[in-house]
């Protein structure tokens, strides 16, 4: 028998005349690296350019890398410039928090280590340049090599003069939590930890902040410069949360319901992520404000208004406010991730 799609509510107070939105996927960014690989290219479509790309930013509202939509009416429209065009459409309950889109989200291809750095939290304001937030971010593991390590925190009770001196002696390594990953594990790395990664692909969800500072980079030489990349030791240090204890792997919370496997993985200020599985048509998305919803394993399509958007491996669809919820049809299995920005009102 054919497969039949779920019934979606429709929103009585919805002006689809006035509101011309729908849902909107975005062309990558991608961003050389001198530890990436070219991995990303078994994730996207788009042609990776030359040399190490390690990044691709999927969903960007930086004032110099703006995601621009690739499909229907608005394409190569900006995201900056929807939300200005149509903020509450866009935003729905949210659009009087926030100034740009609150959330950036990437692929990282970290063929070698990244440095071992640290990021602000919004309360260390004397360490944020003028417009930035501090910068809380989680993990999702996609692919392993031989050599995976991802660490995440400080070894219990380590101090600030035992920090410091492992970067003088290169030892930082050695004060981290390591854990060798496998494909599947979450990983929540709040502003404050000590962090890095390596010989492995994850998705990544965090503040929109582009703030990083780097305790030590494995002696790297850029290939660019033919120099070692500067390291920021004095304002790293100062951005240590030395008693954080929730970084590192996370225990998927499991809400199964009908049609789809629902896997809570991050709920926090900042960002909500789901991780859903199924075969048979299901609903995403949500009243009243947008969601994000990211493939990383199979295709289907987005139903919205009897319009069928494909999506596949590696496509962002961002959900504005206005149309509410969406019947996502599989074809064949799908793991999805599906994301949301915090709000006193949304509780699902």
């Amino acid at each position: 028998m054919p497969t039949q799609l779920l019934a979606v509510p429709t929103r009585k107070d919805a002006h689809v005349s006035k509101t011309p939105l729908y849902p909107l996927r975005f062309e990558p960014i991608y961003q050389y690296r001198l530890w990436g690989g070219r991995q990303l290219s078994s994730l996207l479509t788009a042609p990776l350019p030359a040399g190490p790309i390690g990044e691709a930013w999927i969903l960007s509202d930086r004032d110099e890398h703006a995601s621009r939509v690739a499909n229907g009416n608005f394409k190569g429209k900006t995201i900056s410039q929807l939300l200005e065009e149509f903020p509450e459409q866009l935003m729905g309950k949210l659009a009087h928090r926030f100034r740009r889109f609150p959330l950036l989200l990437k692929f990282l291809d970290a063929r070698q280590k990244l440095s071992v750095q640290v990021h602000p939290s919004d309360t260390q304001t004397s360490l944020l340049p003028p417009g930035e937030t501090g910068k809380t971010e989680a993990w999702v593991v996609l692919e392993t090599g031989k050599e995976s390590h991802i660490y995440a925190g400080l070894k219990a009770n380590t101090t600030l003069q035992e920090l410091s001196t492992a970067v003088l002696n290169g030892t930082v390594a050695e004060q981290l939590r390591c854990v060798i990953p496998k494909v599947g594990d979450a990983f929540f790395i709040p502003a404050g930890t000590v962090h890095t990664l390596g010989d492995v692909v994850v998705f990544e969800v965090q503040e929109n902040s582009d703030v990083t500072f780097r305790l030590y980079d494995w002696d790297h030489i850029d290939s660019k410069t033919g120099k070692p990349r500067p390291l920021q030791v004095e304002h790293a240090l100062a951005s240590v949360d030395f008693a954080e204890s929730s970084a590192g792997l996370v225990t998927p919370i499991v809400e199964t319901t009908a049609h789809v496997s629902r896997e809570l993985l991050f709920k926090n200020d900042y960002f909500w992520l789901w991780r859903l599985r199924g075969q048979s048509p299901f609903t995403v998305g949500a009243e009243g404000v947008p969601r994000i919803v990211l493939c990383i394993d199979g295709a289907g399509q987005i139903v919205h208004g009897g319009v069928t958007h494909a999506v596949g491996k590696g496509d962002v669809f961002l959900l504005p406010a206005e149309i509410g919820v969406s019947a996502f049809q599989p074809r064949g299995g799908v793991t999805l991730l599906e994301i949301a920005i915090p709000d006193a009102e949304v509780q699902n």
